[in-house]
């Protein structure tokens, strides 16, 4: 059996790291994902490393440690810009999933279905990586490289997540298509934030997930919703604005025209929502 190793802090698991070996957090998605009958090599287990635990509000933001879990998700105290994000940790896998399985770990996977993805773009997050060069941090769209790849260096880890105080405005939505309500993987997903003054969209962040090889928010559809009152938003959503955003792909769940459309028609329920949630 591989050695398993617990560290405490940052600085022990760094140097575990530098001599080889797995990493794991909550293991959802490390096991199945090993197709030989044992790990190779050590494993590095980072759900006890202090500086990766917790949610808290900053001065510049939220900080969401890497290793929190979608249950700590789901109840933590966060401003309604955050529903989103709480409403993707309702559909990561069953409530077993959810107290195991980490926020970070659902990033370093970089599947293109992450349901935390979505969310974490439209409230432009950024993670932060330390190794043995020091620490850094990047947008997270420049951190998923493409489907299971990220930018991390060797000997590196995610370390948190953070969002700016000026994406913590305003509401959020999730919706995710699949075969069946819970437990499956998405054919395509949307997630939302609109920030309403005066009766007017002030800002708008969408992002479609499951639709190419990462989560990719949607410009040019965020530009027209951009003066518009809410409960005419979903009226403003056309192919034409989402498109050429996307790049899907077609698999057992779904070919790539169907996820075209559903992404469309996911994109207006989310903000049709959003509107109705803001009128009451």
């Amino acid at each position: 059996m591989s050695a398993w190793h617990r560290p405490a802090s940052l600085t022990e698991a760094i140097g575990l790291l530098a001599e080889g070996g797995v990493v794991a957090a909550g293991c959802t998605d490390l096991f199945p994902a090993t197709r030989r009958q044992a790990l190779s090599g050590p494993v590095i287990d980072l759900t006890r490393v202090a500086e990766m635990r917790g949610i808290s509000e900053t001065r510049g933001g939220w900080r969401f440690g890497a290793a929190v879990r979608w249950s700590e998700v789901l109840s933590a105290a966060l401003p309604p810009a955050f529903d989103g994000l709480k409403a993707a940790a309702r559909e990561v896998g069953s409530v077993q999933i959810q107290n195991a399985g980490t926020l970070g770990g659902n990033l370093c996977n970089a599947s293109p279905a992450a349901d935390g993805v979505p969310g974490l773009l439209t409230l432009e997050a950024e993670v932060e990586l330390a190794g043995p060069a020091g620490m850094r941090r990047l947008p997270l769209a420049a951190f998923l490289a493409g489907a299971r790849r990220t930018a991390l260096a060797p000997g590196e880890v995610l370390v948190a997540i953070h969002v700016p105080s000026h994406a913590a405005a305003g509401r959020g939505a999730f919706l995710k298509l699949g075969a069946r309500r819970y437990l499956v993987i998405s054919i395509a997903m949307v997630a939302a934030r609109l920030v309403v003054k005066g009766g007017r969209i002030d800002r708008a962040a969408v992002a479609v997930g499951a639709c190419g090889p990462v989560a990719s928010r949607l410009p040019a559809l965020e530009a027209a919703l951009a003066g518009i009152a809410p409960e005419d938003a979903a009226a403003a959503v056309s192919e034409a604005l989402v498109a050429p955003a996307l790049a899907p792909i077609g698999d057992v769940r779904g070919d790539a025209e169907y996820r075209g459309v559903v992404a469309v028609e996911l994109v207006r329920r989310a903000l049709r929502g959003l509107a109705a949630e803001g009128m009451r």
